[in-house]
């Protein structure tokens, strides 16, 4: 008899599914915003990245529609031969000096400025020091550069020095890589003293801030102004999904480095450019985070509150700073049993468990926006006041 070959992924997926780690995907069927459209119920949205409420935003769905009225659905081409728009130049003049950098590139996703960031800056005689908790998308492109990778301890100063101290003279040139806001623990990097080192033994540095744009720093500059760091990290990643509310991903920092990418960063010379809707719309965010920090203001008024309370409640949140709030749970699948009541109770909360976190440190990410009322948090505390009674969590 032939043998399947296919049947290992029989195999992996009962795996999954006997761990509790296998994922259910939910589909949504409205706008992101406070309240969504899950699999036909209208529920209070603890899940999305909306930091600001900006993904329903009329103001960037207006310039979106008007991009689409002069330059059309799709750019069909790359930017290096007939796909960078006009759009496009202005977005990178404006998120850079939004940054406060010299200069920025525009890429189709945060995922993708890591993947094309990292392979023309390090290869295989060099090395790479990266927190053990970056994001997969770090790790991905460090691993597509063929350098070697050395882990230091999360957010640990002192080991990033020490295994930078006992690795560096072994290869042609070094660099320190973190995400700034860590998205699943919301702690962040101390990006003050792991810049220090690196300038001590004359490594490249570079941080994701991801998760810091649109949140962290003055009216959402990000974690280098948090950290008043301006001009001298050599690279910092953003990503426009989250606090922007649209999609792509940007490469700022110095314009040596942001030139020679133009040249060698494959995701930008290969993949089609971002659609002019998504440019524009990313535009109008920039215009409305550099108007007002209202939108900013509100964000962190709304998880000072909901960190407080929740913790009053007796859930244990983590290390987190930012209105990532992890409600650590332990197991997936009192995870998953949490987020499943939860949903009962009209609260969309995905519990989130191995391989994205450790093993055993199952937990329910609750993302906080500028969107939620002060009524819509409360209703939030409510469900999980009663589950947690429920499941003996507290």
């Amino acid at each position: 008899m032939e043998k399947d070959k296919l049947a290992f992924i029989d195999e992996d997926i009962a795996s999954l599914k006997e761990q509790g780690l296998f994922i259910h995907i939910r589909t949504i069927e409205s706008a992101q915003g406070p309240w969504i459209i899950v699999d036909g119920k209208r529920v209070l949205n603890f899940c999305s990245n909306n930091y600001l409420g900006l993904a329903n935003d009329p103001r960037m769905k207006e310039a979106a529609k008007k991009a689409i009225d002069q330059f059309g659905v799709g750019p069909a081409a790359v930017r290096s031969i007939a796909g960078t728009l006009s759009l496009h130049l202005e977005f990178e003049r404006r998120i850079a000096a939004f940054k406060g950098v010299e200069d920025a590139l525009y890429v189709q996703s945060g995922f993708c400025a890591n993947q094309a960031a990292i392979p023309p800056l390090v290869g295989k005689e060099d090395v790479v020091f990266s927190d053990r908790l970056n994001h997969a998308s770090i790790i991905d492109g460090c691993r597509l550069s063929g350098a070697k990778i050395i882990v230091y301890e999360h957010c640990d100063a002192a080991d990033a020095e020490r295994v930078i101290k006992e690795n560096l003279p072994n290869y042609r040139r070094g660099m320190l890589i973190t995400d700034g806001v860590f998205s699943m623990d919301g702690d962040i990097a101390p990006l003050d003293k792991l810049y220090e080192i690196a300038e001590r033994y004359g490594v490249l540095t570079m941080v994701d801030d991801a998760h810091g744009e649109g949140v962290l720093g003055r009216g959402g500059r990000g974690i280098v102004d948090h950290f008043g760091l301006h001009g001298k990290f050599d690279v910092e990643i953003g990503t426009l999904s989250k606090a922007f509310g649209v999609v792509g991903g940007v490469i700022a920092g110095k314009r040596k480095i942001v030139d020679y990418l133009r040249q060698k960063a494959r995701p930008f010379l290969f993949s089609s450019a971002v659609t002019a809707a998504d440019t524009a719309a990313c535009l109008a965010a920039v215009d409305i985070l550099e108007s007002s920090t209202e939108l900013v203001d509100r964000l962190w008024e709304n998880t000072r509150y909901f960190k407080a309370e929740v913790k009053r409640l007796g859930f244990d949140t983590g290390n987190s700073v930012t209105p990532i709030t992890p409600i650590m749970l332990g197991e997936a699948p009192l995870a998953k049993e949490f987020s499943k009541r939860l949903f009962d109770y009209n609260v969309f909360a995905m519990a989130i468990g191995y391989p994205t976190v450790p093993r055993g440190k199952a937990r329910i990410r609750v993302m906080i926006s500028a969107s939620h009322s002060k009524d819509d948090l409360d209703q939030g505390l409510e469900a999980f006041a009663k589950v947690g009674k429920e499941l003996g969590v507290i």
